[in-house]
């Protein structure tokens, strides 16, 4: 289910960026057709890198809330989790022992 969850949002994240790329195509066809000048054209790649960058950002905060989320209401057991309950184990059993 995480696997399902994970490659849906990675989707998303693939649409958005085959857009930057269009986005950064069409403003090389505008330099190259000198409705844009390289100065602009490259202010406005550098823009948009930095507002992709951000995106960027913000959509893996969300994906990895929205992941937590679900897995908390699912009642699915993370790995930090399973972690620290081995570790545990791991401790009352030398404790056990030790007695």
């Amino acid at each position: 289910m995480l696997d399902l969850i994970k490659k849906t949002m990675l989707t998303g994240v693939g649409l958005a960026l085959l857009a930057k790329d269009e986005v950064e195509e069409l403003a090389k066809d505008l330099i190259e057709k000198g409705k844009m000048t390289e100065k602009d054209g490259s202010k406005f790649l550098d823009d948009l890198q930095k507002r992709y960058d951000d995106v960027q950002s913000k959509l893996e905060n969300k994906v990895e809330t929205t992941v937590k989320s679900i897995l908390k209401k699912a009642d699915i057991v993370t790995g930090d989790e399973l972690k620290a309950l081995k570790k545990e184990i791991r401790e009352l059993k030398q404790a056990v022992s030790k007695k």
